[in-house]
């Protein structure tokens, strides 16, 4: 068996496991070993595996791999955790990162346990669209945020079964093949919500997401709040997302995603 290091990071209840590829080759088949790794039974346990490999055109290239082994194209929380682990791992005497994603490049910066992330500017936006689910009309809006988001405002946000709509939403064949992300979204104000995700991947509710934080704070500023360049997003794990944004008629641009996130511990997996 073969030892391979690792770092479990968090970020507003995501959980990650950090592998760094920057200096030694990681010789197994990534999908396969994420889904093992990743397992909360078997396994370190965690929503996603982050793997860290050199980019000729950004300090790194950041991958991920959810927990049943599909590759996305990128993660709002994960790519928060990634910084925190640059600034804390590399020893980089510096407050900005750039790295690599499927998605685009994104920016980072760490001050302490608080890192924001610019994203990739936000496209195919689609308000209003109506699914038939279980015989249930319901009213969706579409964002993708590096990843594909289906938001849909609710009252009672408590009550919602979010692990049964969300996953008969997720695979819905208007999203085929690709899939979605789905957000449940509650207004608590004119700038904050509260937002309960099923994530395409995980296969389940976590307890934050992202990249689903700001698909939804974008979609309300548009839909509810279109004076606001800041909304505040209460996740299921209890803590607070903030988006900023600025609004340039039907699009945003200059989208950051800004939270804490905390190194949990180091570890060994054996393969």
């Amino acid at each position: 068996m073969k030892p391979v290091e690792f770092t479990k990071v968090v970020a507003s209840g995501n959980d990650f496991i950090v592998l760094d590829s920057l200096t030694r080759s990681l010789e197994v088949l990534k999908n396969q070993f994420a889904r093992k790794i990743c397992d909360r039974k078997y396994g370190v346990g965690a929503d996603g595996l982050l793997i860290l490999e050199k980019s000729k055109n950004a300090d790194i290239r950041m991958r991920l791999f959810n927990a049943d082994g599909s590759e996305a194209e990128m993660c709002g929380n994960g790519a928060r955790c990634v910084a925190l682990w640059m600034s804390s791992q590399l020893k980089v005497h510096s407050s900005e990162y750039k790295f690599e994603t499927k998605a685009g490049m994104i920016k980072a910066e760490v001050h302490g346990e608080l890192v924001r992330i610019k994203l990739t500017e936000p496209k195919d936006m689609k308000l209003g669209v109506f699914l038939k689910v279980s015989r249930r009309r319901i009213k969706v809006h579409f964002i993708d945020t590096g990843v594909p988001h289906t938001v849909i405002f609710v009252e009672g946000l408590a009550k919602i079964d979010v692990a049964n709509l969300g996953r008969k939403i997720r695979y819905h064949r208007i999203f085929s093949p690709r899939g979605t992300n789905v957000d449940f979204v509650e207004a608590l104000s004119y700038d904050s919500i509260r937002l309960r995700t099923y994530e395409r991947g995980v296969e389940d509710e976590t307890l934050a997401c992202g990249t689903g934080a700001v698909a939804s704070a974008l979609l309300y500023a548009m839909l509810y709040a279109k004076g606001a360049h800041l909304i505040r997003v209460h996740t299921q794990g209890t803590e607070i997302l903030n988006v900023y944004f600025k609004r340039v008629g039907q699009k945003f641009k200059d989208v950051w995603l800004e939270g804490k996130a905390r190194i949990v511990y180091k570890g060994v997996y054996y393969v």
